[in-house]
């Protein structure tokens, strides 16, 4: 085979950093709108190929090193010799620092000391030995550190047990990692947040008791590059991993595991976030596996298993008649069973915002209650919620290749809202059935769209631009009566 001419490898090289130079996080306005024939190319894109372009090209990576490097430098006492590494790592072992490491003394301490030591060398490795279980309190692990810091949790952290000992101070947090650039935090671990007792005092299990936050097992605060892979977190007070006010976060291989009647728990939840993706994860708690609240831009999920739990959700949004802004988000190859919903979008009377450019793709959905569903009557409050004129708005939204079994005759369900109906909402390739092969419905309140077979069950309500068209019933009447009030987060 010859070589290719020079003009081509010129125009190679010129659509090589023409790609480069593309982000996902770039094609997502997270303004209040734009002229029609940029939305049109959004659209587009979104039904072509998810958002565009290669995941990766918006997260640059900081201090990827070899990762079996990095585990050759850490080894206790190993047989084989280390293989040779680009970097000097400097270790920082907690048992360095005081540790005991017998899951009963408090090693609060000592993990502050080591991460204050780790956080001040470059290419530092805070280790977590194996084999040890250490009981930490709330800390705050801060940055900004120095470069290439990396978190190696080998053995299991687990919190105290009793509410009524924890930190007073530390409500909401457990474990919270703030302010780092580039950190990665993986080893394979476990992160146990011994969160029975603080079911037990939910209001969500004993409605006698008042309704009192708990603490977020992780939280990824106001961080960029920042990876997390290859831990497995169960049993969190409430939440288990947060992201909150961060960009190019990736979460992959992570297992997230509680009860499936655990209240609240939810598995990830993403806030005020640009350029997040999820892979590779396998989640089962008693809340939303994965959950999408306002401030969320270019958040791709691929390969998600989600059993059991309330499925995947943008939302909830709206609250109290807030502002919420939601874009540029995308599920592809997910498998959600024994599930309340499947792909969920839920708002609040009363808000103002939006959600746009959202593709749910390649989904199993198997014995789930409500394998497609937008709710823009969310309720999630002891008494019913009054009906208001306004609401998120909620558009371009596309479900594609979604087969499996529904609980519910209502396989697919569009309750929006009559003042601020959803539009644009289109569904390809979807088969659903009953568990006992029979078959099951589209229902719509406002939503307009159109399907494209084949679709099973037929939506042809959403081609009637009437609010309150198609389907055997009307969802989201006009009387509080008539609103289904949702006990779930």
């Amino acid at each position: 085979m010859g070589t290719a001419p020079p003009f081509l490898v010129l125009v190679f090289l010129f659509m090589a950093v023409a790609a480069e130079e593309r982000s996902d996080a770039s094609n997502v306005d997270v303004g209040g709108g734009g002229e029609e024939e940029a939305f049109d190319k959004r659209f587009l894109k979104l039904w072509t190929d998810g958002g565009g372009g290669d995941e990766e090209n918006h997260l640059r990576w900081y201090g990827d090193d070899d990762e079996e490097g990095i585990r050759d430098t850490v080894m206790l006492g190993g047989a084989r010799c280390p293989r040779p590494t680009k970097k000097k790592r400097n270790v920082v072992r907690v048992d360095d620092f005081g540790a005991a490491g017998d899951g009963c003394a408090d090693d609060t301490e000592a993990f502050a000391k080591a991460w204050e030591k780790a956080c001040s060398l470059k290419d530092a490795v805070f280790v977590v030995t194996a084999n040890r279980r250490y009981m930490v309190g709330p800390i705050r692990f801060m940055g900004p550190c120095k470069e290439r810091l990396v978190i190696l949790i080998h053995g299991t952290i687990v919190a105290p047990e009793e509410p009524s000992e924890w930190d007073p101070k530390s409500p909401r947090l457990w474990l919270l990692f703030g302010g780092l650039a580039g950190a990665r935090i993986q080893g394979g671990g476990v992160i146990d947040g011994s969160g029975s007792k603080w079911w037990a005092n939910s209001c969500k299990i004993d409605r006698s008791k008042p309704c009192k936050a708990a603490p977020t097992a992780v939280t990824i605060d106001s961080c960029s590059g920042v990876r997390v892979r290859s831990l497995h977190i169960q049993n969190a007070q409430q939440m288990h991993l947060t992201v909150s006010r961060s960009r190019g976060v990736r979460l992959d291989k992570l297992a997230i595991t509680a009860p499936g009647d655990s209240p609240n728990t939810d598995g990830i939840h993403v806030a005020e976030s640009t350029a997040v993706t999820i892979t590779s994860c396998r989640i089962g708690t008693g809340d939303d596996c994965i959950s999408i609240s306002n401030a969320s831009f270019a958040v791709k999920m691929r390969g998600i298993v989600c059993d059991p739990g309330h499925g995947i959700s943008i939302g909830s949004l709206g609250q109290g008649g807030s502002y919420a802004a939601v874009e540029g988000v995308s599920l592809d190859d997910a498998r959600i069973a024994r599930a309340q919903n499947g792909v969920r979008i839920k708002t609040w009377q009363g808000g103002a915002g939006y959600v746009r450019n959202v593709r749910f793709s390649n989904v199993l959905v198997d014995d789930v209650d409500h394998p497609i569903i937008i709710d823009q009557f969310y309720c999630d409050q002891k008494t019913p919620c009054a009906n208001q004129s306004t609401n998120v708005q909620v558009s371009n939204v596309v479900y594609r290749n979604i087969t499996g079994t529904s609980r519910r005759a209502e396989a697919i369900k569009f309750a929006c809202s009559d003042a601020v109906p959803c539009s644009d909402i289109v569904l390809s390739n979807i088969n659903l059935l009953r568990e006992d092969g029979s078959e099951v419905q589209t229902v719509c309140n406002c939503a307009m769209g159109f399907d494209y077979e084949p679709v099973r069950p037929a939506a042809d309500c959403l081609r009637n631009s009437a609010c309150g068209g198609g389907g055997d019933k009307k969802v989201g009447g006009e009387e509080p009566k008539a609103l289904p009030l949702h006990t779930e987060l």
